[in-house]
Order: structure tokens, then C-alpha cells, then sequence
């Protein structure tokens, strides 16, 4: 079961999201926030798998309490959830420790399916896309060994030569095809990647391999 937790000041947004995730039988919404700082409370409390997050809300924005959220909870997975498909907001959010966002008029499946995908440790940013918003966030954090990324030193191997494919934006599917491995094995090797590194999402592990400098 994928527990959700929904953020946003607008009781009417929080149960349109609740209204489309409760179809289906495979996730659950845990509970409901309507600031930022009610939200890190409940994350303390609940650690659900995904947060979806709304961006604008008064007193803590969206953006903060996101990075809050991410030292309460590491493992939790957050979606931003925002009106505008901003390139340079994604680009603060990724770093700031984001899966990735969803707009606010996306349909019940597209929803649906950014919270599977995240869950199972997917990336619901474009793959196209992956490699430019990685550079940037490489110029903007230098690698550091106080980041809160686990030390790469704990990946094999195989594990660091898909944590490369990942960053630069391929899928399991293609990973598969390129280390001839099936998409079975591939999934198992990210879901360690995850374990290892101690992230929520395959996200936020190309984060860590560009701030240890694995990729340029």
C-alpha cells in the first residue's frame, strides 16, 4: 500500500487529489495538511511514502518545507504539485531534495501514475530533460563529503555503472538493453541503488552521483 500524504492550503485541491487516489486499491491518503508547517508535523509523525506538496502557501512555502520535510523523513518521497511547468522551479526543487512535481491540472491518471512511479523508485521528470537539470544542480553544489548523500563507496560495481545510466537519464528498459540484463535485474540494482544511498527515489540518487562527481 503507497501512503500519502496531501499538502495544500485549499481544502477544495486536497479533496480533488483525495477524491482521484481513493479509485484505487494499491494507495491510501494518510493524512491532510493545509500549511508547511502543519505538513512536517505529520510527516514526523505519519513518514508516508509520498507527500504531495503544494508550492504557494502562506507562511512556509512550498520550497521550505520541502527541505524540512527531507530531514524529518529522508525515505519520503515528495512531489511538488504546482500551476506552472517552470523548468528553473523543478531545477530548485530537484536540488532542494524533490522527485519531481505534477501540475495541478493533471488528470486522475497522470496522478495515479506519478505516485506508482515514484513509489517504485522511478522518475517522473522526462528523461530528455534529466541530464540538462543535473548539470545544473552540479554547478550549483559542488560535490562534498558532507552531503547527505550515502558514500558511493558502498555501491558495487554494477550498481555504480547503473547510477551512471541513471543520471544521464536512461530507463530501466534501456539500461537493460545497453548492460544486456533483463528490466528485472535492472529494477532490483536501482532498488538497492536507493537502499544504499539512502534516498527515496531514482531522482534524488542522480542527485548524489552528480554531487560526489560520478558524472561531469
Amino acid at each position: 500500500m503507497i501512503r500519502i500524504l496531501l499538502v495544500d492550503d485549499q481544502a477544495i485541491v486536497r479533496e480533488g487529489m483525495r477524491s482521484m487516489l481513493s479509485l484505487e486499491v494499491d494507495i491510501t491518503v494518510v493524512g491532510e495538511a493545509a500549511s508547511g508547517g502543519e505538513a512536517l508535523n505529520l510527516i514526523s509523525q505519519l513518514k508516508p511514502d509520498i507527500v504531495l506538496m503544494d508550492v504557494r502557501m502562506p507562511g512556509m512555502d512550498g520550497l521550505t518545507a520541502l527541505r524540512h520535510a527531507k530531514n524529518l523523513s529522508p525515505q519520503t518521497s515528495i512531489i511538488m504539485v504546482t500551476l506552472y511547468d517552470d523548468p528553473d522551479y523543478l531545477f530548485q526543487a530537484v536540488a532542494a531534495g524533490a522527485a519531481g512535481y505534477i501540475l495541478k491540472d493533471a488528470s486522475r491518471e497522470e496522478l495515479v501514475r506519478a505516485v506508482r512511479i515514484t513509489a517504485e523508485g522511478g522518475a517522473i521528470i522526462a528523461p530528455s530533460m534529466m541530464p540538462q537539470l543535473l548539470q545544473r544542480v552540479g554547478q550549483a553544489i559542488q560535490p562534498t563529503a558532507s552531503s547527505s548523500c550515502a558514500p558511493l563507496q558502498e555501491l558495487s560495481p554494477r550498481e555504480l555503472e547503473v547510477l551512471r545510466l541513471i543520471a544521464e537519464g536512461h530507463t530501466n528498459t534501456a539500461i537493460a538493453e545497453q548492460l544486456i540484463l533483463s528490466p528485472t535485474t535492472i529494477k532490483t540494482h536501482v532498488q538497492n541503488i536507493l537502499q544504499k544511498l539512502g534516498v527515496s527515489d531514482r531522482t534524488q540518487a542522480a542527485v548524489c552521483a552528480v554531487r560526489w562527481g560520478l558524472i561531469q
